[in-house]
């Protein structure tokens, strides 16, 4: 049985990462973001973004599609609500909280030229994947 220690996720094409074992070798692994193994979770770090993508919002969930479903109902109190985010250009899924709120941080800190970097590597024709999440579950 292989052991793994997930200590790094690089998002490549959607829905595939690679997970960096003890070994220091990658490894691809198919993320199906319905199916949960036993005795684990699902944890998503998330961009979205207004209609004209001029802002982006980064945020962290237990539920992808329960989320967005909130963002598409605006509280103009909130960030989300008052600039109208509810597109989703971004996502990465990861087995622990920890881990999740130590990215949504990680990527919170970066510049908008690298949350770009990151979408466009992730995303290159930046269309809104809220459907695709649909489906999944």
């Amino acid at each position: 049985m292989l052991r793994c220690v997930i200590t790094l996720v690089i998002p490549s094409v959607r829905g595939i990462s690679y997970l960096k074992t003890p070994q220091n070798s990658l490894k691809f692994v198919a993320i199906n973001l319905r199916m949960k193994p036993i005795g684990t979770h699902n944890y998503f770090v998330y961009i979205i973004t207004n209609k004209m993508k001029t802002v982006l919002y980064t945020g962290m969930t237990n539920n992808l599609e329960r989320r967005l479903s909130e963002h598409e109902q605006p509280d103009t109190n909130r960030f989300t609500g008052k600039y109208k985010c509810h597109h989703l250009l971004y996502w990465e899924r990861f087995q622990y909280a920890e881990e999740a709120i130590a990215r949504e941080k990680q990527i919170k800190g970066w510049t908008r030229k690298k949350k770009d970097d990151l979408i466009s590597a992730f995303n290159p024709e930046r269309k809104y994947l809220n459907e695709d999440v649909k489906d999944c579950y």
